[in-house]
């Protein structure tokens, strides 16, 4: 038997928990890991109390065709990244590795799956040393949160991924 590396198995994990994700066009689940230890975890809804996408049937993004990446103001969901780092706290982020996964509807994994604009600032301040992206059942990407701080997009004014 041919056991399975650390890292596919916190992303197995993280997709697991991507399942209670109630998001209509794809899902994604996060979980934080410091020290060998999960944190916690996050998966994307709409604060608790209110009615998910799932619930009430639409999406507002898909009905106006909003792209990838884009007015996630409109959005009902706070996201698997952000519920993660609510749920945990800060000394214990510090130096810490997130592990996210994204599910498209059909089951596929989410295409170049980055944390958005926000995930990543929110991601940065949390002290989360490195995301690990499914990329495909098997491959991940590994981002350093200091390449996100050398490498400012948002100067840019850039949208989307």
């Amino acid at each position: 038997m041919e056991r399975l590396d650390k890292i596919n198995y916190y992303l197995d994990i993280a997709e697991s928990v991507s399942k209670r994700g109630t998001c209509l066009r794809r899902n994604f689940g996060a979980i934080i890991v410091n020290y060998d230890q999960i944190i916690s975890t996050g998966y994307a809804g709409a604060p608790r109390g209110r009615r998910n996408c799932c619930d009430i049937g639409h999406c507002v993004r898909d009905e106006l065709n909003v792209p990838r990446g884009e007015r996630y103001e409109l959005c009902r969901s706070v996201h698997a990244e952000m519920n993660a780092i609510i749920a945990a706290s800060r000394d214990s982020m510090i130096g810490a590795t997130m592990y996210l996964v994204g599910v498209e509807n059909d089951g596929s994994y989410v295409e170049n799956a980055s944390p958005c604009a926000m995930c990543k600032r929110v991601i940065i301040n949390a002290g989360i040393e490195r995301v690990v992206i499914r990329n495909s059942k098997n491959t991940y990407s590994c981002i350093k949160t200091e390449d996100w701080i050398a490498n400012d997009d948002s100067l840019e004014g850039k949208a989307g991924y």
